[in-house]
């Protein structure tokens, strides 16, 4: 099993957002008053879970997880807030999909720490709430509704990470699983994981059981390259959907635009699943555009299909 980092100063990556968290962190410390409510928004498996679990490590606090969709009543929300002490973490993931009774019911007890019930139909009941810190984390910014954003008092982004950055998660999660890999091994293994550490770790799994089950005592970049094809990941980290969202805007539309949800239904697929998995990290290669009008391939997302000299080039910068 690969571990998660324990603190703040162990974790890899988005360094900005970490700077600001440990300045919040030890000021709650000092102050010795709940941190500040935080929302955490940026693509899947960039650290939202882990970076909430730390801060409840630092702050030496308890931290209840939960799904947004699990929360279907304000009893279920209430039961949750009274089960906390003062200056425990609720971290709410998917917090875009809370039902809209439930969120309206979230502003008072972030604001106030305070709950209002309505009792056998007609006597509401204030219930107070011990401070608390909510922590939400979302890959939806534009659907979080204007009052709840504007009560939490962080609002951080995470990127996708560095393939150096990587690189280095790698090292640690090889060490965890007594995985030998080369360091041709980790580059391949950091450069075709997305950008994110889950992927990344998922990667490591597989390549444990190749070499498990082949004798592999040291994985080296031939053998990760192996993994990766069985796998269907190409030396540019792109899997099969990935090159089929390519390919389509290059050949069907074109070289495009073409509209999310036209691209959707070609492709059989929901547009969450192309806008929230597969757009951010073929945007932040530069195989893709997203402009006003639609989806666009870019000279670079032509070359790694091989259709650069088939089509008129988009640059990426354009």
């Amino acid at each position: 099993m690969i571990e998660r980092p324990q603190s703040l100063s162990q974790f890899i990556g988005q360094e900005k957002v970490k700077s600001l968290l440990k300045v919040a962190v030890e000021s709650a410390k000092k102050r010795g008053e709940p941190l500040d409510h935080i929302l955490f928004y940026g693509p899947p498996g960039t650290g939202k879970t882990t970076l909430s679990m730390l801060i409840a490590n630092e702050l030496n606090r308890e931290i209840k997880l939960v799904s947004a969709p699990t929360i279907e009543r304000k009893g279920e929300l209430l039961g949750l807030l009274t089960t906390l002490n003062e200056g425990d973490i609720l971290f709410i993931d998917e917090i875009h999909r809370l039902n809209r009774a439930v969120e309206e019911t979230l502003y008072s007890a972030m604001e106030d720490f305070r709950v209002d019930v309505v009792m056998g139909g007609k006597r509401a009941v204030s219930i107070e709430l011990s401070p608390f810190t909510l922590i939400g984390a979302t890959t939806r910014l534009n659907m979080i509704t204007p009052p709840l954003r504007s009560r939490f008092g962080l609002v951080c982004r995470l990127e996708l990470y560095k393939v150096e950055e990587l690189v280095e998660i790698a090292r640690r999660g090889a060490k965890k699983l007594n995985l030998n890999l080369t360091e041709g091994a980790l580059k391949v293994i950091g450069s075709c994981s997305r950008g994110t550490p889950r992927i990344l770790n998922q990667v490591l799994k597989r390549v444990r059981d190749f070499a498990t089950v082949k004798g592999w005592e040291v994985v080296g970049e031939e053998e990760a390259l192996e993994v990766l094809h069985h796998l269907g990941i190409d030396e540019n980290g792109l899997n099969r959907l990935d090159r089929e969202i390519l390919k389509t805007i290059a050949t069907l539309f074109k070289g495009g635009p073409v509209g999310l949800n036209t691209l959707a239904t070609v492709l059989k697929e929901e547009p969450d699943t192309i806008e929230n998995l597969h757009e951010p990290y073929l945007i932040e290669r530069g195989y893709l555009l997203r402009t006003s009008r639609g989806r666009k391939i870019t000279e670079e997302g032509l070359k790694v299909i091989g259709m650069e000299r088939e089509l008129p080039l988009f640059k990426g910068s354009s």
